[in-house]
């Protein structure tokens, strides 16, 4: 644990072979400068000043230091019917996953449900982050254009599996012929 406290040069000058002193002075002058060159160089690659990646947002204040916090209209239903959607949706996946390969049929209409319950799925989990992580009030229009994006590339999505299950083997057979191989 003490090796954690240590500055970054402590840690290199005590990972430097111990040598004798008569060695150093005498025998080899130029490896123990060559040494300390290299400790002082990652020391100073370790101790570099801290850069944001990105500028901050720009920051404003609504009201003065008096005004209350505004509080929102609560409702018991609110976010709960979402809640409960993405729990039917995420459940409902066990089985569907399983049926096919328990079963040992490979059904067509089984494997497009499969396939529109897992888009539907991934769409409401990409959704609930994106909400979770980019705020409205924070930056509004890059949330819009983010929002904008997941459901373009949900489309995207349902396009191409459609299309793999019409014209190629489906999903259940892809997984089941790559599990084979």
């Amino acid at each position: 644990m003490g090796s954690i406290a240590r500055s970054a040069l402590l840690r290199q000058a005590a990972s430097v072979p111990k040598l004798p002193a008569a060695t150093y002075a005498i025998a080899r002058p130029s490896a123990l400068r060559q040494s300390i060159a290299n400790t002082v160089r990652a020391s100073a690659f370790h101790t570099t000043s801290r850069r944001n990646l990105l500028p901050p947002l720009p920051q404003h204040v609504d009201g003065t230091v008096n005004d209350p916090a505004p509080v929102l209209e609560t409702s018991p239903a609110h976010g709960s019917y979402h809640w409960t959607f993405d729990r039917l949706v995420s459940a409902g996946l066990v089985p569907l996953t399983l049926a096919p390969f328990a079963a040992g049929s490979l059904n067509p209409t089984m494997d497009a449900v499969l396939c529109g319950i897992i888009l539907i799925h991934s769409h409401t989990g990409f959704q609930n982050i994106i909400i979770d992580y980019v705020p409205t009030w924070r930056v509004p229009r890059a949330r819009k254009a983010i929002m904008w994006g997941l459901n373009v590339a949900t489309v995207i999505v349902g396009l191409a599996l459609y299309e793999f299950e019409t014209t190629d083997v489906g999903v259940t057979e892809a997984i089941k012929r790559v599990w084979t191989a």
